[in-house]
């Protein structure tokens, strides 16, 4: 049976534990709480699987990015280094962000399957098609400015 993100994860916690890495392991429980949260919302528990919880991974990456631009902006450089050292310790789990280029293509690939006269209404889907493909290798709003621009919008 394959490994789950979230099997590897918790292997890498106790790996980090017996290295002594201490933010590595902060880090790494942080998220595995964050996991174990998102399954027991909602009416039911759930298991999260991998694509659930690469998006997790991807909103933990943009709260700690947010949050080290916040302490920069406040003076608090020491503050902004762990809050960036913690979104790079958990990128490290996400997929290769999509280039420019390949993200072009796409958009354009799905632009070129919508009726030019109805573009400017067509725009959420091409978006959503778009995301189907690229998953987490695009974050939406790079998704949807790309789209914007093949459409003209």
């Amino acid at each position: 049976m394959a490994t789950t993100l979230k099997q590897q994860i918790r292997g890498d916690l106790t790996t980090a534990m017996r290295a002594r890495d201490d933010l590595r392991v902060s880090t790494l429980r942080l998220v595995i709480a964050a996991i174990g949260k998102a399954e027991v919302a909602g009416d039911t528990a759930t298991e999260l699987d991998d694509d659930t919880v690469l998006g997790l991974l991807a909103s933990e990456v943009r709260k700690r990015s947010e949050a080290a631009d916040l302490y920069a902006k406040g003076g608090r450089r020491e503050l902004a280094d762990k809050e960036r050292a913690e979104a790079e310790i958990i990128g490290s789990y996400l997929p290769a962000a999509l280039g420019d280029d390949e993200l072009a293509a796409i958009v354009a690939d799905e632009v070129a399957k919508v009726d030019s006269a109805s573009a400017g209404k067509a725009m959420g889907a091409v978006i959503k098609a778009v995301r189907e493909r690229v998953g987490q290798q695009a974050d939406g709003a790079r998704v949807a400015n790309a789209v914007k621009a093949a459409l003209g919008a």
